[in-house]
């Protein structure tokens, strides 16, 4: 249904529930208080839309109820599960606490989600240089990533977000596909807000979780390589969303290079630090001067200073 681009969505339904769900709430006072002290609870809900005749909208009630779960039960919870395997499935006997379930409005609802997945993360153990160590996940990609799955999953959609953390990843499913035009090798370029009104009135409150509207998994995605982890991974399922966040390293600078140069004839300085992801260029000629001593890469004769570049060792003098 809708009028060409123009995505409708189920968070201008309104449902079964009386008004004061959401013009008393405490969530209500304490956002009008804070952010629009000089309206009223029902003056500011009627002028963003969010009351259809007597009652609140899907978006009214995710925004703005104490407890949106109770008035649209099994649409709107978050699951979290702890897995004590790096196996590709969970399963009872590796389960480490029952499920933990987080309620309450969309604003609090990210933020305890992302506080108790990453306490949960914190108490993994892991083997390091011969002692135990935490594993550690850039607490903005944790953040941007389920802050995306409860924004823009699909809320007609009877099922909970379900954030799930194995040994060795993270994996955060959202119900529904991806909305409109966007798929999965376009997601960080293009933009199309399942939910624009959950998006636009979320980015009011105060610190709001949505802080660069639209910027979210593009934040995601750097932070994991600034850490020198591997990029999410994002499927699109039936009827869901996954996003896994792999505790993996990327590849080594080196085998970043030698992986390129099996399928291309010469890499540059540019080039280099477009695939491994290092900024510095005097990092990243260190890096080919090392190789070059190992005799893994060789310059290309005739190619210098800016234009320098180099190919896999040949071993033949130029």
């Amino acid at each position: 249904k809708g009028m060409g681009p123009l995505l409708t969505s189920f968070e201008s339904e309104p449902i079964n529930a009386p008004k004061e769900s959401v013009t008393e709430s405490a969530v209500i006072h304490k956002f009008i208080q804070d952010v629009v002290p000089t309206t009223t609870p029902e003056k500011y809900l009627r002028k963003q839309a969010l009351l259809a005749e007597d009652r609140p909208t899907v978006a009214g009630a995710l925004l703005y109820s104490d407890e949106p779960q109770a008035l649209m039960p099994k649409r709107c919870g978050v699951k979290i599960y702890r897995y004590k395997t790096t196996a590709p499935e969970g399963f009872r006997a590796a389960l480490a606490f029952t499920p933990k379930t987080v309620e309450g409005c969309i604003y609090n609802q990210i933020k305890d989600s992302v506080r108790i997945t990453t306490e949960t993360v914190e108490s993994i153990p892991r083997m390091g240089e011969g002692a135990l160590e935490k594993i550690s996940y850039p607490p903005e990609a944790i953040h941007e990533i389920i802050a995306n799955a409860l924004i823009h999953r699909d809320y007609s959609m009877p099922d909970d977000v379900h954030i799930t953390v194995f040994d060795n990843r993270i994996e955060i499913k959202s119900p529904g596909r991806l909305p409109a035009h966007i798929t999965v090798k376009n997601i960080l370029d293009e933009r199309a807000p399942r939910n624009g009104a959950v998006v636009r009135l979320l980015n009011k409150f105060p610190d709001p979780p949505n802080q660069d509207v639209g910027e979210g998994l593009n934040t995601a995605f750097a932070a994991m390589t600034k850490l020198g982890l591997k990029e999410p991974v994002i499927i699109e399922k039936e009827n869901s969303v996954v996003v896994i966040i792999k505790h993996e390293p990327l590849a080594s600078p080196e085998e970043s290079i030698m992986d390129y140069l099996s399928s291309h004839s010469t890499v540059n300085n540019k080039k280099a630090r477009e695939i491994t992801y290092i900024g510095q260029d005097y990092r990243v000629k260190t890096i080919f001067g090392k190789m070059v001593e190992k005799h893994l890469i060789e310059q290309v004769p005739g190619t210098r200073t800016a234009a320098t570049c180099y190919r896999k060792y040949t071993g033949k003098k130029s």
